[in-house]
């Protein structure tokens, strides 16, 4: 699985609040998908921090 935040995120910070180990703000203050593909064991973190995403900014592929 491979995680990809568009750039509709709103910085909230909720994907990194649910999954740490994907995602974070970075310098620009949005959220990206620091590893990809995603690792195995953080593949339900990564499902329910797209489902949680207030703006539908994360593409699971």
């Amino acid at each position: 699985m491979f995680a990809t935040v568009t750039s509709d995120c709103m910085k909230c910070g909720a994907c990194e609040t649910i999954c740490p180990q994907v995602f974070r703000i970075n310098s620009y203050e949005i959220a990206e998908a620091y590893i990809n593909p995603v690792p195995q064991a953080a593949e339900e973190s990564t499902k329910e921090a797209a489902k949680n995403c207030p703006v539908a900014a994360i593409i699971l592929e």
